[in-house]
């Protein structure tokens, strides 16, 4: 939290240097976010941009309450709501996109066949992952791909704990039924 705190007071003292050092920490958490929700490629960039933006403008009005991280991430889940809405995209959609797999460089010590499985295995559950309503996307992303917390994810989506827990279980049974309808379990190193 100091460290955060720091990063702010140079922020707001005009360090240019320190926002893009907040901007390369955030990306990947933002870019989660932003690409679970928003499935016009398009707009993803822009939207990306414009948290960032969002984040810049309301830094002063941070209260350190909660993570940095956890508030940039609800002002990246915020945004994207409201650019579903302004497109009147459904918020429970069946909409696909594509992306690289979740692991897109190997491991240092990995051989090629084992590699070339886990990407196949990491391509099918991105594509399992895409199918489901955004709700379940983005608390599956936030959960196993970015490590929030319950509390932190509850923030960000302004659901209460119960709900968030309740749709990550939903999400995760959801996701197993999909998975074991196309596949058999070793093709998915079960």
């Amino acid at each position: 939290m100091a460290d955060s705190k720091r990063l702010v007071r140079k922020i707001l003292a005009g360090n240019t240097r320190a926002f893009e050092s907040l901007i390369e920490e955030q990306k990947r958490l933002v870019s989660h976010i932003v690409f679970r929700m928003v499935s016009n490629e398009a707009d993803r960039e822009e939207i990306c941009q414009d948290v960032f933006m969002k984040v810049y403008q309301n830094l002063r009005g941070f209260q350190f309450e909660s993570k940095l991280s956890t508030w940039i991430a609800r002002i990246a889940y915020n945004t994207c709501i409201n650019y579903l809405e302004k497109k009147k995209i459904p918020l429970f959609d069946d909409c696909s996109w594509e992306e690289k797999t979740l692991d897109s460089f190997p491991a240092q010590g990995v051989l090629p066949d084992e590699y070339a499985e886990k990407n196949d295995v990491s391509r099918r559950l991105q594509t399992e992952i895409d199918k489901m309503p955004i709700h379940f996307r983005m608390i599956l992303t936030l959960y196993h791909l970015d490590n929030l917390s319950y509390n932190q994810i509850t923030e960000i989506m302004q659901m209460p704990q119960g709900t968030v827990k309740s749709y990550l279980f939903r999400a995760r049974k959801l996701l197993k039924q999909r998975l074991m309808a196309k596949y058999q379990p070793e093709d998915l190193c079960l």
